[in-house]
């Protein structure tokens, strides 16, 4: 990684709450495109997201990357309320503030989104025509298709779980949480085989996950779909497909970038974890550099 590539703490306001934010510029000097990078569900900066920040920015782009409200370093209350409607709140956000930074181009700002991050970006883009580009990997684009998958007996298991939750908030009592993944047969959210594993390998030696999501934001993720969205993107899309999806039917995630007029799949022999990781990683992150310097002028 080049010693001139910094990254910089800073933060940004989104419906009065304080998120916590990192920009990575590259290391020339001039006004920059940007790529603002949306984490997945109940993620944080510091689970694998630095590897993208510094590709991009050594291919002449900035990043923002943040952490949503409620979680990790950003402000909120209750912690670990994860809200979609919200997080795409704090999307557009993040948005407004890069767009303002002096050292970078607001006509040349893009977003990128990751498993969850990717229903967010898919149905920002749909809402904005200001975008110059937006990549999605592993997007859950659909919570049916999703719920389908990670299988309906597992739902069940939490059903008790989201009825106390809802009675808390209604009593105004706190929240009750359930973990995000865990093994299968578990009251966990995800239980598919291999989940729980492919989640803690996104978190870095001496870092944290916070494995909790309060139950009743779980309905949340089963009514929200981009499907219906991705016809109204106006910006060039790359989607970047796991053929051995775990999370999802991948062929639900393709044809998201069938409906999009200006989209594009790319599919990956993957599960929705090993496109984290080497050698994939690194094939993912030239397709997606590769893509963002076209739309993004980073040569002109």
């Amino acid at each position: 990684m080049p010693e001139t590539i910094r990254t910089t703490r800073v933060e940004f306001r989104s419906g009065g709450i304080r998120c916590a934010a990192w920009l990575t510029m590259p290391p020339r000097r001039g006004r920059h495109p940007a790529v603002v990078l949306a984490h997945g569900f109940g993620a944080t900066h510091e689970m694998m997201l630095p590897q993208y920040e510094h590709h991009f920015a050594a291919a002449g782009i900035a990043t923002l990357a943040f952490d949503y409200r409620n979680i990790g370093a950003s402000e909120g209350e209750p912690r670990q309320h994860i809200s979609l409607r919200t997080q795409r709140t704090d999307v557009h956000a993040a948005l407004d503030f890069v767009k303002t930074l002096t050292n970078i181009d607001a006509d040349r700002v893009a977003l990128w989104g990751t498993s969850l991050g990717g229903m967010n970006v898919l149905k920002v883009a749909a809402a904005r025509t200001d975008l110059a580009a937006a990549v999605v990997q592993c997007p859950i684009v659909d919570g049916v298709a999703a719920l389908r998958r990670i299988g309906i007996a597992p739902a069940l298991r939490l059903a008790p779980h989201m009825a106390a939750d809802a009675l808390r908030v209604v009593a105004r009592r706190g929240r009750h949480y359930v973990p995000i993944v865990g093994p299968p047969g578990s009251s966990a959210m995800v239980t598919v085989p291999g989940a729980e594993e492919g989640w803690n390998s996104t978190v870095p030696e001496g870092g944290h996950f916070d494995n909790r999501v309060a139950a009743a934001d779980v309905l949340g993720l089963a009514v929200t779909s981009a499907l219906r969205d991705a016809g109204r993107i106006a910006a060039p899309l790359l989607v970047c497909v796991c053929d051995r999806e775990t999370l999802i039917d991948p062929d639900c995630v393709a044809m998201t970038a069938r409906r999009a007029p200006r989209g594009m799949a790319r599919h990956y022999d993957s599960d929705h974890f090993a496109i984290y990781h080497p050698p994939l990683v690194d094939r993912v992150l030239g397709d997606q550099t590769a893509f963002l310097k076209e739309h993004l002028d980073v040569d002109a």
